[in-house]
């Protein structure tokens, strides 16, 4: 699997299927997210001397604005993006936790590789990504990983165009409309979908369903992409 950021790849005929990871390639009830959100909050109160509900605030403040906390945090604090990454992502227990999910590499291979590219589009940060996908044992099925480079300023990430422009070029698309793309997030989807791209919207059993759509396929279960885009799955 190539690892880049902002490298181009030659174009490629096939189109090219982005999938994000965190909360998308495997579920919310595993409890990584909730995980996550108690670093996030630790991290609030020890670096900026909030209380716990300040804290929370501000974190959801600055997810919504910006679509990825760090970028609040370094925009309006100057926190170093690596350390948050090693408090935060870097942290997680993600070894107790994610284990291979057959079903979803099954679904993955049910992909027809010859008629589209599997590429990563994430915000997390590469350590973190590439533990994700190697701990489900679906690395090996991407073909690279476009990610928020925390080392970069400013930081650029989702739902940023050029964010979207950067995981065009770096997998080589032909064009926005050769682009597929799964992603739990509303507003991540709703600005794919602005860009041109053919976008589904995980929404997992249990959320509430947005009453404006972020896209036009919005799902519950990955499964459902055959659906979504049967032309891009194998016929047998």
């Amino acid at each position: 699997m190539s690892t880049t950021t902002a490298s181009s790849t030659p174009l490629d005929p096939r189109p090219v299927f982005f999938f994000d990871i965190d909360n998308c390639l495997y579920s919310r009830g595993c409890n990584i997210h909730d995980e996550m959100q108690k670093l996030i909050t630790q991290f609030f109160i020890k670096h900026l001397s909030l209380n716990a509900d300040d804290a929370h605030m501000l974190h959801m403040k600055y997810y919504k604005e910006y679509g990825l906390a760090i970028e609040g945090l370094t925009r309006h604090h100057k926190i170093d993006p690596l350390e948050f990454n090693r408090e935060v992502d870097d942290a997680l227990p993600l070894d107790d936790i994610l284990k291979p999910d057959p079903q979803l590499r099954q679904l993955l291979e049910n992909i027809d590789q010859s008629k589209v590219r599997l590429w990563l589009l994430t915000n997390a940060y590469v350590t973190h990504a590439k533990r994700v996908v190697k701990l489900l044992q679906i690395d090996d099925l991407f073909e690279g990983i476009t990610y928020c480079d925390y080392a970069e300023t400013p930081l650029v990430c989702k739902p940023s165009q050029t964010m979207y422009e950067r995981a065009e070029r770096d997998a080589g698309a032909s064009s926005t409309a050769e682009c597929y793309f799964v992603d739990d997030s509303h507003l991540n989807c709703t600005h794919a979908t602005e860009r041109g791209w053919a976008v589904a919207h995980l929404v997992e059993p249990g959320l509430p369903v947005p009453n404006v759509p972020a896209s036009p396929y919005v799902i519950q279960s990955l499964e459902e992409l055959r659906a979504c885009f049967p032309s891009l799955f194998k016929s047998n």
